[in-house]
């Protein structure tokens, strides 16, 4: 079809059957992990359903097929000047007006509209030899009232993100099951059981796979979260023998996460440095311990004069991030502080968000601006009454970084172990001092007594 030929499309929601040529897609969950986050969420989640569109040309020929799930998170301000977090997923009803198969000259769109005033779209360019991704654009309306009661700004506001998506050779299907988001301007868009060819040729969906890199054996392995205070029962069909019973095996002791190192770059200099090992503690019914692994964990952000922001995703089902902001500005020399914190749970299984956890008033690791904060020993950020995060060997420098060093440090009290000596030794003092008092009257009372029988 020519770029100004209107093409026909479908939309539907459906379960997972994968269009022709593409084998049926299954939720990826099989780690230990994800199960238990699963069951952690099993209370609240909500089931998704696929998105599929077949957008067709002027001949009524399949040119752009997409099949995937999604949903988002947004953090808005209301009225009140607070913050709320809510989860937007899709509706039944879906349309996808505007949707174009795209050309040699005329880029492939993608789009969605849903909800009051909500709308997505992607659109893909093509080489000669390949397609890929271009910008992901997403529109959300704050005057939906059943998703943003109390929104203090009012009417559409719109996202626009660059996609990751790599090159796939033309006449390739794109497959991708694992999960992948993008985060941008208060948004966090998810995505995973992605099946997708834009520019089809002949009307018909290729065989031939091009899996993202978090599906494909090259990538780097994904290493389920460690989770402690697990216990496993196995189960024993009764006996009659009179042999004793095996004795269970105890639990396994908590270990400290790994310790890792992350850091962000503003153009060709580093802005930020962290090292830091982090657990997360989840007690919605029981406490369970999760340790972030940096070996499957990528960091990115933003830099500033006055705020910085770390985020952290550890490539399996946890996104955190970490605002730090300069206050004291005007003083002669600024301070910095952790004031910010959010956590996400995602669960793999079906995209549901298990816990969306956000604290934003923390005075945490403050000192002088153009300095480091350290603490080796574990320190506990309250998120919520059901999350924590427990940190190990933190230190941290988000403003003024030189060189690709930390600056000069500023330990915490629980670092400083020569506080210790002048309490101990004071304590030591005065409770010899009370000895000596006590004494004192004791014996002053005795002779006294001794004199009046006199």
């Amino acid at each position: 079809m020519t770029g100004g030929e209107a093409p026909q499309a479908s939309a539907r929601r459906s379960a997972l059957a994968a269009p022709p040529g593409v084998p049926d897609m299954e939720p990826l969950c099989r780690s230990p992990a994800c199960l238990l986050l699963l069951l952690l969420g099993a209370s609240g989640f909500f089931q998704s359903y696929a998105v599929e569109v077949d957008v067709k040309d002027a001949s009524n020929t399949t040119c752009l097929y997409a099949k995937w799930m999604m949903k988002f998170l947004i953090k808005y301000e209301t009225n009140s000047s607070d913050y709320k977090n809510i989860t937007l997923d899709l509706p039944s009803n879906v349309t996808h007006d505007g949707s174009v198969c795209g050309n040699d000259t005329q880029a492939a769109l993608l789009t969605l509209q849903f909800g009051e005033g909500h709308s997505w779209s992607n659109n893909f360019t093509k080489t000669n030899e390949t397609y890929q991704g271009d910008f992901v654009t997403f529109t959300y309306n704050t005057n939906d009232t059943a998703v943003f009661p109390d929104a203090k700004r009012k009417g559409p506001i719109t996202v626009v993100v660059k996609d990751t998506m790599l090159p796939v050779q033309l006449n390739n299907v794109y497959v991708c099951h694992n999960t992948d988001f993008f985060e941008a301007e208060n948004v966090i868009q998810i995505f995973w059981n992605v099946t997708l060819q834009a520019f089809v040729q002949n009307g018909t969906i290729s065989k031939n796979e091009s899996r993202c890199r978090a599906d494909t054996p090259t990538s780097a392995p994904t290493v389920p979260p460690t989770i402690a205070n697990t216990t496993i029962a196995n189960a024993t069909s009764a006996s009659t023998s009179t042999s004793a019973p095996a004795p269970t095996s105890a639990p396994k002791p908590v270990e400290n996460p790994e310790t890792g190192n992350y850091s962000l770059k503003s153009g060709n200099k580093t802005c930020l440095l962290a090292t830091v090992g982090l657990q997360l503690n989840v007690s919605k019914d029981k406490p369970v311990l999760i340790n972030i692994n940096p070996k499957t964990t990528s960091a990115d952000g933003t830099c500033g004069n006055t705020t910085a922001t770390l985020r952290l995703n550890d490539g399996n089902s946890t996104l955190i991030a970490f605002t730090f902001v300069v206050k004291n500005t005007s003083a002669s020399v600024p301070k910095f502080y952790l004031k910010e914190v959010n956590v996400t749970l995602l669960n793999h299984l079906n995209g549901s968000v298990i816990s969306n956890a956000d604290n934003n008033n923390f005075s945490k690791w403050d000192t002088f601006l153009g300095s480091s904060y350290m603490c080796r020993k574990e320190q506990t950020l309250e998120i919520n009454e059901n999350l924590q995060i427990h940190t190990f060997n933190l230190w941290i420098q988000p403003f003024l970084v030189k060189e690709n060093k930390f600056s000069t440090a500023q330990e915490c009290s629980l670092d400083d172990d020569s506080i210790l000596v002048p309490i101990v030794v004071g304590a030591s003092l005065a409770c010899l001092i009370a000895i000596i008092v006590v004494a004192y009257i004791i014996g002053r009372r005795k002779s006294y007594a001794g004199y009046q029988t006199l």
